[in-house]
């Protein structure tokens, strides 16, 4: 009987000694660090990708308009199943905002959902889809949000509570949900739709309100961009895919053009949240708005994923 209590309690420890590790944050390979940090940083080209990436649409203070757009001071509040999540200071202000960052460190962030403390971040970052960013790419976007203006306005704490709020439990999370891979394998031309998918995907993050999640904040995997129900608690996220009724009549043509205009084919005009993100995709070019659209007319057809 003492071997087997033994035996039980040897087991116990080993299995949470196990889980201990599987849960452990895991950054960006050194190697892959290190070559990202020997790259010079575009400032210009990072433009781009921070727009893609909406950065204000989180990071600005709530409301803020043209050019407070680029004081990244925080403050929005992420309502979700789990807690609200407060977007925090990512401006270059060295400590209120990550402006004593080193490049690795927000390379670790970006990539691997890692602060620079060694904790995980919660996926309401969505580094889900930055983890599909270039090493270049990450590179050019550090150095561009290196050149906007320093904010001392200080981070407020998320509002989340047990066991939501355990950090190292999102290494289960991650080791369940957190991948790398192509969403999709859209058929069609191939560096447009590469592009598109690339903006898609990675940095643009439209994945993060368009799929429906399980019960445990992961994507139902085989309904990518099938539309979701509101996180807010209002209406739905529209279904982008052929199969839905959101865009499915709109040519490849019209989503450009609402990306960049935000007026619809029947002249409406682009509502809710929606509004900050076309506000961002009219900053790109023509070129990655119509790759965004020629990616979303090869996504294939799915039925309403709210339902």
């Amino acid at each position: 009987m003492k071997r087997l209590a033994l035996g039980v309690g040897l087991a116990a420890i080993a299995g949470a000694a196990a889980a201990y590790g599987l849960t452990a944050p895991t950054p960006v390979a050194a190697g892959r660090l290190a070559a990202i940090a020997a790259l010079e940083g575009d400032a210009a080209a990072g433009e781009t990708l921070f727009w893609a990436g909406g950065c204000a649409s989180c990071h600005a203070a709530p409301g803020a308009k043209d050019e407070a757009r680029l004081v990244l001071a925080g403050g929005v509040r992420l309502k979700s199943d789990f807690g609200t999540f407060v977007a925090p200071n990512i401006s270059p202000d060295p400590q209120a905002g990550i402006g004593g960052w080193s490049i690795e460190q927000f390379a670790n962030a970006m990539l691997a959902g890692v602060s620079p403390d060694g904790r995980h971040y919660y996926p309401a970052f969505p580094y889900g889809s930055y983890v599909r960013m270039t090493d270049r790419d990450i590179a050019d976007l550090f150095a561009f949000l290196k050149t906007l203006p320093a904010s001392d306005v200080a981070s407020l704490p998320h509002e989340v509570g047990f066991p939501f709020n355990i950090r190292r439990a999102l290494g289960g999370w991650k080791w369940l949900f957190f991948t790398d891979e192509p969403r999709v394998a859209p058929a069609g031309d191939e560096a447009q739709l590469g592009r598109g998918q690339y903006l898609v995907e990675g940095p643009g993050h439209c994945g993060e309100c368009h799929t429906p999640r399980n019960p445990i904040g992961g994507f139902v995997t085989d309904a990518w961009l099938s539309g979701a129900q509101n996180p807010e608690g209002e209406g739905v996220i529209p279904n982008l895919t052929p199969g839905g009724k959101a865009i499915a009549g709109w040519s490849a043509a019209d989503i450009a053009y609402y990306l960049e205009s935000g007026f619809t084919p029947d002249f409406d005009s682009v509502g809710g949240s929606m509004v900050s993100v076309q506000k961002n995709m009219a900053e790109l070019t023509s070129g990655d708005r119509e790759a965004i659209a020629a990616y979303l007319k090869a996504l294939p057809a799915r039925g309403d994923g709210w339902k």
